[in-house]
């Protein structure tokens, strides 16, 4: 007998060469959480524990045969978007994802675990006014939701100004990821009526490369395997928290997360 496919989940992001973020992150995280992932690749990346040393946009011609070949013909249940780079191709990238009627994770990333800049300053508007309006959850950080929307937080307080910005740019839910400020791992997740703290304890483990990939496709398998938005985001706060925990040296620099850490526990 031929066995029924698991859900099916397209990542559209950039590839990672150092393999703890972007693409393979994505691919490995929806693996392990038993879907299959599939992959429109956007952007090439030189990339290791020290940094990006270099990146290079897909035509958006490229980017549009391969997203049209997956969904016309694989389908997909859940579609999670990463490093998009240009203004051309969120534009691109919105308006496939706006005609396929499936849940849409929005990781709108502006710069790697680095602090290299992987989103060209002229496509900030295009996220704003085109790729936001289209996701179901979108799942900035707080130097994202600066960059955003001029929001800045300081402290876990300032949350709730940061989701009701986020929110005014149109998605449905808003995940805000607080790991950058002080004490516990803390996240807030909002559709603005509906309200949701994730809490985990602060690791001691600098080892961190490839958080945002990895929450935000672990949210996109959850809702590709029929949770809600709600549950969804639960389970990818308590996966993402034990692959921080898992961590390992990788290179000279930050290293990644472990995507396989359920499989060892």
């Amino acid at each position: 007998m031929t066995r029924q496919a698991p859900p099916r989940v397209l990542t559209v992001a950039g590839s990672d060469s150092g393999g703890g973020a972007g693409i393979q992150a994505d691919l490995k995280t929806m693996l392990a959480l038993g879907v299959h992932g599939m992959s429109v690749i956007t952007a090439v990346t030189a990339q290791n524990s020290l940094g990006v040393q270099g990146a290079w946009e897909l035509p958006v011609e490229a980017v549009r045969a391969q997203y049209r070949s997956v969904v016309d013909d694989i389908g997909v249940q859940a579609v999670k978007t990463g490093m998009l780079a240009s203004a051309e191709l969120v534009e691109t990238v919105a308006e496939l994802l706006s005609g396929t009627d499936v849940p849409v994770v929005v990781d709108p990333v502006g710069v790697s675990k680095h602090g290299d800049s992987l989103l060209a300053a002229s496509a900030l508007d295009t996220v704003r006014k085109r790729l936001l309006p289209v996701a179901t959850v979108a799942t900035p950080n707080l130097d994202e939701v600066a960059q955003l929307t001029g929001v800045r937080t300081q402290s876990e307080s300032d949350l709730r100004r940061a989701a009701e910005a986020v929110l005014a740019l149109g998605p449905r839910w808003a995940l805000i990821k607080g790991g950058h400020l002080e004490g516990d791992a803390v996240d807030l997740l909002t559709d603005g009526t509906e309200t949701h703290w994730l809490r985990a304890p602060r690791l001691d483990n600098r080892h961190t490369h490839g958080t945002g990939c990895t929450l935000a496709s672990a949210v996109a398998a959850g809702l590709a395997k029929g949770l809600s938005v709600p549950e969804a985001a639960s389970a990818a706060k308590d996966y993402v928290t034990g692959a921080i925990a898992e961590g390992f040296a990788l290179g000279g620099g930050i290293g990644p997360v472990d995507h396989a850490w359920v499989w060892r526990a």
